[in-house]
């Protein structure tokens, strides 16, 4: 993703005459964004989705639950939110186990069973054991950067006429294969950024079930917030924030699984059933 980074960088660059320069500038605005990332990735994610902090006295379960669950996982225990709508789901954020949150919605301490819950709570345990949340901050931060930079080249390719750098002087071949560049990478990119939050999905159903030992609990949970949100039960925040959820909070269509941000419900918990039958062996 960084190497598509720079070589929008380079395309651009070689529209206006300065290849160099702007794969410069490109890399500094990554640092820089990366940077904020990095540093208030969490802030940044809790104000998006409407979570705030709760204390023991205010969710004694909630506390309770994640508490085992962080012992389970050997580490420290994260702090505990709570979304306020009635969509049932959950997520962790934060860049490391030791300066993590880990929320969930008051649709879920209603629909959720305790061993439901707790295998909500393992999911998310493990993407904060493994970074995940850094992760998938990274991804979006390098996606985000990269397909603004991939537009104003291509404003500055349609409205400009390609400047008067050496995609002019080259004729018209080059600026076309640099608009082709424009367009793809950046979907490239996306699609890669889709497949890495897919994959870290699956691992974290396996680690977290393992946590847990109850993988048909955690499935039972997944199957409950495909039904809810089916039946229209969505989540009022920012859509960026989709990969951060156990599942996609925001729509119930049946898209295809290339442009999905999580995988299958179906996939997901087959796995799992696969996993508890390794498990009573």
């Amino acid at each position: 993703m960084t190497f598509m980074f720079l070589l929008i960088g380079y395309a651009v660059g070689y529209l206006i005459g300065d290849p160099l320069s702007m794969m410069t500038i490109a890399l500094i605005v990554a640092v820089i964004m990366n940077a904020i990332a990095y540093l208030y990735g969490d802030k940044l994610v809790m104000t998006m989705t409407g979570a705030r902090l709760v204390s023991q006295q205010e969710a004694p379960q909630l506390h309770r639950i994640v508490e085992r669950v962080a012992a389970e996982a050997k580490i420290p225990m994260p702090k505990v939110g709570i979304v306020r709508t009635l969509s049932p789901n959950a997520f962790a954020t934060g860049r490391s186990p030791s300066n993590s949150v880990v929320c969930v919605t008051e649709g879920a301490m209603r629909l959720f069973n305790e061993d439901e819950l707790e295998g909500v709570i393992g999911h998310e345990m493990s993407h904060v054991l493994h970074r995940d949340t850094l992760i998938a901050a990274i991804a979006a931060t390098l996606v985000g950067a990269l397909s603004w930079l991939a537009y104003m080249g291509r404003m500055g390719l349609i409205f400009g006429g390609g400047g008067s750098g050496r995609g002019r002087d080259n004729g018209g071949g080059a600026m076309l294969f640099a608009l082709v560049g424009l367009i793809f990478v950046p979907i490239a990119a996306s699609l890669m950024q889709l497949s890495i939050s897919r994959g870290r999905e699956y691992g974290a159903d396996e680690e977290g079930a393992k946590i847990t030992g109850h993988p048909l609990s955690l499935a039972s949970a997944l199957e409950k917030i495909e039904r809810a949100v089916k039946n229209g039960y969505t989540i009022r925040a920012n859509p960026s924030t989709s990969p951060l959820w156990i599942a996609n909070p925001f729509s119930g269509n049946a898209l295809a699984e290339l442009f999905m941000t999580h995988p299958l419900t179906s996939k997901r918990v087959a796995r799992l059933e696969r996993l508890q039958q390794e498990i009573s062996r």
